[in-house]
């Protein structure tokens, strides 16, 4: 740009300027576009929020996490799962599950048995009792959250984010 005089660099500076300025306010107003699937999200994320305070909010009584309810709600419902069975079911790895069951076991609520190369998960007399206890109240906190829906809303809700979830694990 030596070539240019330099009116002309000033010129073509501004206009450059105002070229970037008028890109960077378009991808502004770009982010700021909140379609139908951005505000279902940020919705369901809220939703699932209040939801999950008031379900851990309702098992510190028991001094159980959201996790331990639901390793205890899988074992009573299925003794004898495996580890592995165990960390895809509530879709996390298996050194999370080694971590939470470490500690329930020490707690007293469940045993591992070895089978060959697996260990086997099992509810101990008092893990029974506290997921007869548990898991039927925290069953009833969780639909009392969506009674503000009818039934068939409720239906509703489940079939969509069903096709959501299905369409998600092909992607």
């Amino acid at each position: 740009m030596s070539w240019l005089n330099p009116e002309q660099k000033t010129l073509d500076t501004r206009a450059a300027d105002a070229t970037l300025s008028a890109m960077s306010s378009q991808a502004s107003q770009a982010r700021n576009i909140r379609t139908p699937g951005l505000l279902a999200w940020l919705r369901l994320v809220r939703v699932f929020q209040k939801v999950d305070r008031a379900s851990s909010d309702s098992l510190r009584c028991r001094q159980l996490s959201p996790a331990q309810l639901d390793v205890l709600a899988k074992v009573g419902s299925a003794e004898g799962i495996s580890q592995q069975e165990l960390a895809d079911a509530l879709l996390v790895t298996k050194g999370n599950v080694c971590q939470l069951l470490d500690k329930m076991e020490g707690n007293g609520l469940l045993e591992r048995r070895p089978d060959g190369r697996v260990n086997r998960l099992f509810l101990t007399d008092q893990g029974r009792q506290v997921h007869d206890d548990v898991v039927p109240r925290h069953d009833t906190l969780l639909a009392e959250q969506f009674s503000t829906l009818t039934e068939d809303e409720q239906r509703e809700l489940l079939r969509l984010l069903r096709q959501l979830d299905h369409a998600l694990e092909r992607a």
